[in-house]
């Protein structure tokens, strides 16, 4: 499997949920529905997975927390915010690079219909 595929299978389960219970949740509970439905698909996921930091020589153990890794190839963000902004956009590429990851999800479910919340970041390695 790769990350398209897993990317569509990932927007299939956000779909399912957003539909069943809309918008206006903290993201927490969309995190544990997710992963709830990604386990019920057979999907191999990391929730909350530290990511370190490498700089020159120096190495923070924490640089962020990814919400999802899945099947160590696709990172995924969640949100449940009024809109996504670039800063939103531009800390998922970080992520990606830091990683060493090619695609990520950035997912808000704070929205009337959820395909306007899906943004898809590439990092071109």
């Amino acid at each position: 499997m790769n990350e398209n595929d897993l990317s569509r299978i990932v927007i299939g389960a956000c779909l399912k949920i957003h539909r069943t219970l809309g918008p206006g949740l903290l993201e927490s509970v969309y995190e544990k529905l997710l992963a709830y439905e990604l386990k019920k698909r057979s999907i191999c996921f990391k929730r909350q997975v530290a990511v370190p930091v490498v700089y020159e020589d120096v190495i923070i153990d924490l640089g962020f927390r990814a919400d999802f890794i899945l099947e160590d190839l696709l990172v995924i963000e969640l949100k449940s915010v009024e809109e996504i902004s670039l800063v939103h956009r531009k800390q998922l590429l970080t992520y990606l690079k830091l990683s060493r990851k090619k695609l990520g999800l950035l997912i808000n479910f704070n929205v009337a219909f959820l395909r306007s919340g899906i943004v898809r970041v590439v990092n071109g390695l």
